[in-house]
């Protein structure tokens, strides 16, 4: 069902301008929305939603109770989507997330026959919780899943909601019994997200909001129609061709046996990104101009987006570990290596 000023309702459609602007004001909206019982972390919702408006998957990482499942769970009722949590166990089988076949007897014929029961994966939005306490083989079907947007159980594929969003949690601290994501399987998520602890100020506003007894209902802002309209939209979002050379010097630089790998990259790094890394810097930045209501792509809107696409597709070695500089830190420095050369206006 549309909302009010949906696209479906107005010229949008066909007018770009009021297409971005409708874009625009539906992520404030959210942003407003969320705010009622989220205090703070502005910058990984936008993250979140920037992945969503891609069509694409994120990983938070950040310790417990810092309201990661609480902020998706309010997204989903935000934007007006079905939602499940699965909380990923070392015993977590892949049909109990896909799905399983049952023998079903039809009583008014007696005939039996197999019936698929769905899996907490059929839903617009998907909560992993802690991915990496699961095995190989369940995370192995989790992101096939992503990948493909459909299971396969019993011979027969059956295809996930439109649309389909995983959204990942990671526990930084514990690392024992856990099975880590590897590089490749990490590379399937558009955004690493980093959730951290809150402002002393926000601290304080979450103890008093959380003691007061109020309880915040969260409204639907916009429909999955218009998500899917938004979808469409950032696509549409121009690029220009020195926005395309700076997201290739920004990944390009990272890869050590080339010529074009700078000084401290070949110093910090085991290895460096591939080109999904360059392909989602690109659709994130047309995200990011959309819903800051910019017509077209610059090279700062890659440069916004650089850090949650670059830090888990970049690995540093032992020299960088023993001198405490990260992932991070190697993105910050080639953000002020690389200039952005934006054309001179006239």
């Amino acid at each position: 069902m549309s909302t009010p000023d949906s696209p479906q309702t107005t010229a949008h459609a066909t007018d770009p301008a009021r297409a971005i602007e409708f874009a625009r004001t539906a992520y404030a909206k959210i942003q407003t929305e969320l705010g009622k019982v989220i205090v703070g972390q502005q910058s990984v919702i936008e993250e979140i939603l920037i992945a969503i408006f891609t069509r694409s998957h994120a990983l938070l990482v950040g310790v417990p109770g810092l309201a990661k499942t609480l902020m998706i769970s309010s997204l989903a009722q935000a934007l007006q989507m079905s939602f499940k949590r699965i909380q990923f166990t070392p015993d977590l089988m892949p049909s109990d997330i896909t799905g399983t076949e049952v023998i079903y007897q039809d009583k008014s014929t007696g005939e039996r026959q197999f019936k698929f029961l769905k899996g907490p994966l059929f839903a617009n939005i998907v909560l992993a919780d802690e991915i990496n306490r699961t095995p190989p083989k369940t995370q192995a079907a989790m992101l096939e899943a992503m990948q493909e947007r459909k299971v396969t159980v019993g011979g027969n594929t059956f295809d996930l909601p439109v649309p389909f969003f995983v959204l990942a949690t990671q526990n930084p601290l514990e690392q024992e019994g856990t099975y880590p994501l590897p590089e490749a399987q990490l590379d399937r998520f558009m955004f690493l997200i980093n959730v951290d602890y809150p402002e002393v100020e926000e601290e304080l506003r979450i103890m008093q909001q959380g003691t007061s007894g109020d309880v915040q209902q969260i409204h639907p802002v916009i429909s999955t129609e218009d998500i899917l309209f938004i979808q469409e939209t950032a696509k549409l979002i121009p690029v220009s061709e020195h926005v395309y050379r700076y997201a290739q010097k920004l990944v390009g630089c990272t890869r050590t046996r080339k010529p074009e790998a700078t000084e401290f990259c070949k110093k910090y790094l085991v290895f460096g990104a591939g080109p999904r890394a360059s392909l989602n810097l690109i659709i994130a930045a047309k995200a990011h101009a959309l819903i800051h209501g910019h017509p077209y792509v610059s090279c700062a809107n890659v440069a916004a987006v650089a850090k949650v696409i670059l830090r888990h597709r970049i690995a540093v070695n032992f020299t960088a570990q023993s001198e405490g500089i990260t992932s991070d830190d190697v993105v910050d420095l080639i953000l002020k290596h690389i200039p952005k050369n934006e054309p001179q206006k006239k």
